[in-house]
């Protein structure tokens, strides 16, 4: 690496064997894409098997018993080869990181990327580097699903250009743009989705029940803080120092080091930060006003009309498009004062060398999004949901002990079904009408989904940029595999669902308001 890596005491016992027998037996499975190919073999088989198999769970999307589709049925396997192509390109990772890096190819083609993190790390005292980061991947969820495309590779540049070991970087990101998912600063988008799914889950007991938006607001605030000091500690006390003996075997020859900013460097940044703040005030000033073509258009729906926020909105949709922009016009600026532009074959040129660099995650996004739509349309993550609703429903536990486990049935099924509203839609339909029964408000209940949700997406594979985290790690460390990433991820996801859950629970007992218009109680209906 480019400096000596801190010499901080490597810890020792179990937690360290324990990660390396993770990491050796991960990197045994087959290859990422073999191992999706197969997942999604095994699931067809046991559609097979399960479709004549009559379950008493009702289905609360559709109000009838659950049925498993057989997927080798004649028609499922004609409609599935049929759809393939079609199940690829509408793969939602898929485009976004391709035109996002299109535009962060140019940029760090150019060298204004490189430029602008070395000017960075020469005002970032180094030991706030890991909060920081994790604190930036916390604000990338306003921008959807930005954090994943962009956050997550910058941290591993960032921290090799300070001396750092890079899948460290990478870890760090991710824990605070995928697991800290529902921790916030800012409301996002998921914030209305979310609710919106309680308030019609809440509505099959009372009609006139009303979530606001923001009802976890304050919690998922406070928590912002709570994740962050759970990664830094994690960061740098356990993750870093085993990665000490992890070789950077990567391409890391164009990389940023600390190096001061030559003349010719120091202009061009100027003017392409210059550049980027026009375009940042440009597209403030063309929202702001009231009748902006950013806002949702009332057509949609009635009530989220002229919201910014809200998933609907132009501007929400716009995110990677702008990432794209904001990107290539900086960095094509920052090349031509440079001098490392010199006519536009070049600027082509860097977006061919990202896409050149993505051959290994198409594939992979290939087989993951086929395997992804099978299991799906095969209902067995549906199932495995509400038998485990169900079980809790069974159980009556005392009410601590009953958010225990919405907790953990929450991240439990979030290793099955990838998607947030998805689960919701699913978990939410059976547990917040019965909590209601039990007294208990639907702010809570979400409150604990959020927190399931959030602390073990970064171990699930079935997530979908997951394939993308594991090239980047590839990137740095050529043997790095599914395992490299679950041992890195594995303790940030077992430390946030305890403390996370506990820090709920603190909420609860003492009575601290969960967000707007939110309570912990709702009267029992008789």
């Amino acid at each position: 690496m480019s400096a000596a890596t801190p010499q901080i005491p490597a810890p020792r016992g179990w937690i360290t064997r324990f990660l390396d027998l993770v990491e050796r037996l991960g990197n045994k499975l087959p290859d990422p894409a073999v191992l999706f190919l197969l997942l999604m073999l095994a699931v067809w088989l046991v559609s097979a098997l399960l479709s004549s198999v009559v379950f008493t769970e009702i289905d609360p999307r559709s109000g009838d018993p659950i049925q498993i589709k057989n997927l080798l049925a004649g028609t499922s396997f004609t409609t599935f080869m049929a759809d393939m192509v079609r199940t690829f390109v509408n793969f939602a990772p898929l485009g976004v990181v391709l035109v996002a890096m299109l535009g962060l190819g140019v940029a760090e083609h150019t060298g204004f990327i490189n430029a602008g993190l070395r000017s960075i790390l020469s005002v970032t005292p180094k030991m706030l580097l890991t909060p920081v980061l994790i604190a930036v991947g916390i604000l990338s969820h306003v921008a959807v699903d930005a954090g994943y495309v962009l956050v997550i590779p910058l941290g591993a540049v960032i921290f090799y250009a300070a001396g750092r070991h890079p899948l460290a970087g990478i870890a760090a990101a991710f824990a605070g743009v995928s697991g800290g998912f529902s921790a916030t600063f800012i409301p996002s988008s998921l914030d209305p989705l979310l609710a919106g799914l309680t308030q019609e889950a809440a509505r099959i007991i009372d009609p006139a029940v009303t979530i606001n938006p923001l009802n976890n607001y304050f919690f998922t605030t406070a928590s912002s803080a709570l994740v962050i000091a759970v990664g830094w500690y994690l960061t740098d006390r356990v993750i870093e120092p085993r990665l000490r003996n992890t070789q950077v075997d990567g391409d890391v020859s164009q990389l940023p080091t600390l190096e001061a900013l030559q003349a010719h460097e120091r202009k061009g940044l100027l003017w392409a930060v210059l550049a980027m703040l026009v375009g940042i005030l440009l597209l403030v000033a063309s929202a702001l006003p009231a009748a902006s073509a950013w806002r949702a258009p009332a057509d949609l729906a009635p009530d989220i009309a002229g919201e910014l926020l809200v998933s609907q909105a132009p501007l929400m949709q716009s995110i990677v498009a702008l990432i794209f922009v904001f990107f290539l016009v900086p960095g094509v600026i920052y090349g031509v004062v440079a001098g490392t532009v010199k006519n536009r074959r070049d600027v082509i040129t860097g977006m061919s060398k990202a896409m050149s660099g993505m051959g290994y995650y198409i594939v992979m996004a290939f087989f993951a999004a086929q395997f992804i739509y099978a299991f799906a349309q095969s209902n067995l993550g549906a199932l495995l949901a509400i038998k485990g609703a169900n079980a809790l429903q069974v159980m009556g536990l005392p009410m601590g002990v009953t958010l225990v486990g919405i907790v953990l049935l929450s991240g439990t099924v979030n290793l099955l079904v990838g998607s947030a509203s998805a689960k919701w839609a699913l978990i939410g339909a059976i547990m917040v009408p019965m909590l209601m029964q039990l007294g208990v408000s639907p702010d809570l209940t979400q409150a604990a989904y959020r927190v399931g949700d959030s602390s073990t997406n970064i171990i699930t594979p079935l997530l979908p940029y997951f394939p993308l985290i594991v090239v980047f790690c590839q990137r740095y460390v050529k043997s790095a595999g599914i395992g490299t990433l679950l041992a890195l991820m594995l303790p940030y996801s077992i430390a946030l669902l305890v403390l996370w859950t506990a820090f709920l629970l603190g909420f609860w007992a003492l009575g601290i308001p969960l967000g707007f218009d939110a309570s912990y109680t709702y009267p029992a209906t008789p």
